[in-house]
């Protein structure tokens, strides 16, 4: 399962882990750019060890080593491309060097490559941005984690399709029908651990979308709790305001994150 940290991601997580009765079984994967806001980091960490979770984290190093960066020598789409694109589909297909989290005996691995994922399941949504509403459940890709968005098969009153080719990778996405309150309304039911940035820390701003942090921004809020911030949705605050307007690469020549999902992004 690919967790970035976020709050869709995260109530993914919860999920999985009540399915199995407080056991997560399959391993969580983190695409660390080495951008991410330093509270994602430590509040990853900390999860992991609470939950006792199998966590690989893959990078990027020679893009990260030869500056291949925004803002140091890439715009910041191609830096996306570099850092979460690549990362992500070299963690995939096992050719990339993983940092591994080992829960039982507390300890972190540096592993030179790993098996190959034929599947991955993903905690995206439908509403929150365009590219992400031509998504299926059971979304195809091929052996490059390419995706055809115009190739999707129908998936009409529930019923899926889930038997593919040999060699095409699949992206699960459970979530696909929640909305941005759904997810805050399950996180204040169960009581969910959520990253503290999420909230505002007495500045009048939070992070309503998590990323890197030269490319992500706060909004102005006042929200300090799950139930401040479900008030705050139902009143229409942001009713214009899109859920990642905070989120600069998707401002960036128009159109680009749909080429870059293409691609194998998240």
């Amino acid at each position: 399962m690919l967790w970035s940290i976020g709050k869709d991601s995260t109530v993914l997580l919860w999920l999985a882990k009540k399915a199995f009765f407080g056991h997560v079984p399959f391993e969580l994967i983190h695409i660390d750019t080495g951008y991410k806001i330093p509270e994602m980091i430590v509040y990853r960490d900390q999860l992991a060890k609470d939950l006792r979770l199998r966590l690989v984290v893959g990078q990027n190093k020679k893009a990260i080593a030869e500056q291949r960066t925004f803002p140091d020598g890439l715009d910041r789409v191609s830096c996306c491309r570099e850092l979460k694109t690549k990362a992500l589909n070299a963690t995939l297909d096992g050719s990339a060097p993983r940092r591994v989290y080992d829960p039982v005996h507390n300890v972190w691995q540096e592993l030179e490559s790993g098996e190959p994922y034929n599947a991955v399941i993903v905690g995206a949504r439908s509403d929150e941005e365009g590219s992400r509403s031509k998504e299926r459940v059971f979304s195809a890709r091929d052996e490059k984690s390419e995706w055809d968005a115009s190739a999707q098969p129908p998936e009409l009153w529930n019923l899926y399709k889930t038997e593919f080719a040999p060699k095409t990778h699949v992206r699960v996405h459970p979530l696909l029908e929640w909305t941005e309150l759904n997810i805050w309304e399950y996180i204040e039911r169960e009581k969910i651990p959520t990253i503290s940035i999420y909230y505002n820390q007495g500045d009048g701003k939070r992070y309503r979308s998590l990323g890197c942090y030269p490319c992500t921004f706060p909004v102005d809020s006042d929200a300090r709790t799950p139930r401040e911030i479900i008030e705050e949705l139902s009143s229409g605050k942001f009713r214009n305001i899109a859920e990642r307007s905070g989120r600069a690469q998707d401002k960036d020549g128009g159109g680009t994150l749909e080429i870059l999902r293409k691609e194998g992004y998240m």
